[in-house]
């Protein structure tokens, strides 16, 4: 049912834990299915040089949250602006019809990190 990258991302989830400020922190939930991503990134030069997360909620959410900030870490704002749910999806190894929601709240945590 999931790729070899989801589960690997699911078992060895990278980047995991939350960092102090002047780290960027926000969190994100799916109200539909009730998963939480808290992020937290921290800037230098406009770069994000660190990225963390935490995530409540099913196996494709954890390994999107994981996906997420080694698509993120060194990335601009604008780079990081550009990054889709697709994105993430290929990063995990592609999700299924029923798990494609984890790919979109790494993307709203995104969104809400550039907006804070």
């Amino acid at each position: 049912m999931y790729s070899e990258a989801t589960l690997d991302h699911f078992q060895n989830p990278r980047n995991v834990g939350e960092l102090l400020p002047p780290a960027v922190t926000v969190e994100v939930m799916n109200p539909a299915c009730g998963d939480i991503l808290r992020m937290s990134v921290l800037f230098e030069n406009e770069k994000a040089i660190e990225v963390r997360f935490k995530t409540r909620g099913c196996t494709a959410s954890i390994a999107a949250g994981s996906a997420l900030t080694e698509l993120m870490t060194g990335k601009s704002r604008p780079e990081l602006a550009a990054i889709s749910a697709a994105d993430v999806e290929a990063a995990v190894g592609g999700l299924s019809a029923e798990s494609k929601h984890a790919a979109v709240l790494a993307v709203d945590g995104v969104r809400a990190l550039l907006k804070a």
